[in-house]
């Protein structure tokens, strides 16, 4: 789970509620309806409701997702290519391995699946994968766009129902409060929401992207019959230069 995330969201929430002091004014629920509801229906017409449905579910995964480091990758790959260079392919099989995208190749190597036929199969899921990260991205931004507009638009509403009762000057006051909340509703969900998942999505999406790629490249080396020792070094490329040295321990 990603810390920073979980922190960030937390205490700037936090920050807004304490700001409140009694938080009752706040909540209004026909304000909540028109934007949150509004927004929803206004991002599926833009999209499906398939795409729509995955895109909230991969932001909420995002939040809570962290992404191996090339480093651990390497180190594991290390390992398993040790282990089929000593024991064979089959050795592999049933080997504890957390990444889904390189347990995936694994099994298709302890198969005998040609080389080319792996690399081709775990290009296409890498694609797919960045695929499903651009749609949920581009779902989050229709929400960061529409929330606020849907924010405006109940202020619209509410400031016409208070024009339309002047007649009692103590209903004022109380009707503009409400008629304001729904441009602070709009103003939550685009920045407080919507925003950092977007950040997420594609900070995330980079990482994985690399290492897949990393994956692909090591497996191609390993079925190739490649020294496993020499792994860091061929990988060196996707490691950052702040971890380099990292590399050093694990060709011991």
């Amino acid at each position: 789970m990603d810390i920073a995330t979980i922190v960030g969201l937390a205490g700037a929430f936090f920050m807004v509620i304490s700001a409140m002091g009694d938080p009752g004014p706040f909540i209004d629920v026909p304000s909540i309806l028109i934007v949150v509801v509004g927004t929803a229906f206004v991002v599926l017409a833009r999209s499906s409701i398939p795409e729509f449905i995955g895109a909230i579910g991969y932001g909420m995964k995002t939040i809570k997702f962290k992404a191996e480091t090339p480093v651990e990758l390497i180190e594991k790959l290390v390992e398993l290519g040790t282990i089929a260079k000593k024991d064979g392919m089959i050795a592999l099989e049933g080997q504890d391995i957390a990444n889904k995208f390189l347990a995936k190749g694994v099994r298709m190597m302890v198969d005998g699946t040609d080389a080319k036929l792996i690399q081709k199969s775990m290009e296409i899921e890498a694609a797919q994968v960045k695929y499903q990260a651009g749609l949920a991205k581009l779902v989050w931004e229709s929400i960061k766009e529409v929330a606020p507009a849907m924010g405006m638009i109940g202020t619209l509403v509410g400031l016409v129902i208070m024009l339309g009762n002047m007649s009692d000057p103590k209903s004022i006051g109380p009707a503009f409060a409400v008629a304001l909340l729904t441009t602070m509703y709009g103003a939550v969900i685009a920045n407080m929401i919507a925003i950092p998942v977007i950040q997420k999505v594609v900070n995330n999406d980079a990482k994985v992207d690399l290492n897949n790629q990393l994956i692909v490249e090591a497996l191609m080396f390993i079925a190739s019959g490649g020294n496993p020792r020499l792994l860091p070094d061929v990988l060196a490329g996707y490691v950052a230069p702040k971890d380099q040295a990292k590399l050093e321990a694990i060709k011991g």
